[in-house]
């Protein structure tokens, strides 16, 4: 845990980087990127960050160093230079949670199961792996490089992936208290990042809860508040409702729909309707409102796309009014980036046609508004092509077109001249 009057680095050297590794290799090469972001170098913080991003959080793996290094981190985000607190703050969350805060919204981080999963792996079950691809592989070369890594496993230097992810989460979770009270920096950036990195740490809500709400009480800023709301409904339940709620009168576009999805979290976590049937309208029209005229973002959730996040809440509460669901996932649909499509489209085609057709494919105008418009927004946007298989046979096995084309003719649709370059608009 961070100790405030030790310096950033210190301990440095008492940590064994060559027998750690990441990335590429040992690790030996980290206490000199850590000690260059402590540095008056622009340049070389720049570099040392990006160096840091690469190795020991590589595309999303976690390695032997990572949780290592992560004392050394919240201790620069905490008094290092003012110019990449907030960066380094940015690089805790991808170590603490790769790229979950989109894969796990609405609902966040479910930490039991990460815990189950990682669990699942033993290292004499690993060695025992790699000694099965020695005793069988007929290469030489590839022999000798399979025993190299299981001699990387061996030292501890490498590991499963859900363990090692695992491990800089905790080392992450750690440090959480100590960051905590930078949600009262002056940097807007760096209480940003801290009410963000908060939002992923369920069983520090006892504790990080009260910061995020006393911090609601009194910011000014736009971005923040948003970031600090939605926090809090991915850490909190019914309870909150009250202060949630009282946002959604808020003049600003950004903090309405972060109330609004911090309550679709909540109501949609509790598995009931806790939230009673006026609020619950009340917020599927808020996000509603949203999806057809998404604020501007200056946010991080979902990597910023407002219209994915929008979707996954509306869709969390579909059973409570379908069709104004149907309308705002349409909207969003057409709006969002193309590789984020796949999940909300197959969806909200299950939502919309949950039950099969009887006497088949009815006419297009017999179907809903809703139906109409989720249609036609897939036509326009949807993960069509090579990687749109998946979704291609959902709408097979609802009896509906399941090509662009096809869909496009069904819907009354003019020809773009698409049709045939489905790939290219899925990415």
């Amino acid at each position: 845990m961070i100790n405030s009057e030790r310096g950033p680095l210190e301990g440095l050297d008492a940590v064994d980087w060559a027998e750690l590794g990441h990335a590429y290799g040992r690790a030996q090469d980290v206490p000199e990127q850590l000690t260059a972001l402590c540095g008056h170098d622009e340049a070389a913080r720049e570099s040392a960050l990006r160096s840091l991003s690469g190795n020991i959080f590589h595309q999303g793996t976690r390695y032997s160093a990572s949780p290592y290094a992560v004392p050394f981190l919240a201790r620069i985000a905490l008094a290092g230079p003012r110019a990449v607190r907030d960066e380094v703050l940015s690089l805790l969350t991808r170590l603490a949670i790769d790229w979950h805060d989109e894969y796990d919204l609405p609902q966040g981080i479910d930490i039991k199961a990460w815990r189950a999963a990682a669990a699942e792996l033993s290292m004499d079950e690993a060695l025992a792996w790699y000694d099965e691809r020695i005793a069988v592989e007929p290469d030489e070369e590839k022999r000798d490089r399979i025993r190299e890594i299981r001699a990387e496993w061996a030292a501890g230097r490498l590991m499963d992936s859900r363990a090692s992810a695992l491990l800089s989460y905790d080392a992450v979770r750690a440090e959480l208290p100590g960051l905590l009270p930078l949600l009262d920096d002056t940097d807007p950036a760096v209480r940003t990042g801290t009410a963000y990195l908060s939002a992923w740490f369920p069983e520090e809500a006892a504790t990080t809860l009260p910061l995020l709400l006393d911090r609601l009480r009194i910011e000014d800023s736009v971005t923040v508040t948003a970031t600090a709301l939605v926090a809090v409904g991915l850490l909190g339940d019914l309870t909150l409702t009250p202060r949630l709620s009282s946002h959604l009168d808020a003049a600003e576009p950004l903090i309405r729909w972060a109330a609004a999805t911090a309550l679709a979290r909540i109501s949609s976590a509790e598995g009931t309707d806790g939230l009673g049937t006026e609020l619950t309208e009340r917020v599927i029209a808020e996000l509603a409102a949203a999806a057809a005229d998404p604020p501007k973002p200056d946010i991080d959730y979902n990597e910023g796309d407002l219209p994915g996040y929008i979707s996954r809440s509306l869709l969390s509460l579909s059973a409570h009014d379908r069709e104004t669901v149907l309308r705002g996932v349409a909207d969003c649909l057409t709006v969002m980036p193309a590789n984020h499509t796949e999940w909300t489209a197959k969806t909200a085609l299950a939502v919309a046609f949950a039950e099969p057709f009887r006497h088949g494919i009815p006419s297009f105008p017999e179907l809903t508004e809703g139906q109409r418009r989720l249609l036609r927004a897939f036509v326009r946007s949807g993960p069509w092509g090579a990687y749109g298989k998946k979704f291609e046979e959902s709408l097979r096995n609802r009896q509906l077109p399941d090509s662009r084309a096809a869909l496009r003719v069904y819907t009354g649709l003019p020809d773009d001249g698409h049709d045939e370059r489905t790939e290219s608009i899925w990415w």
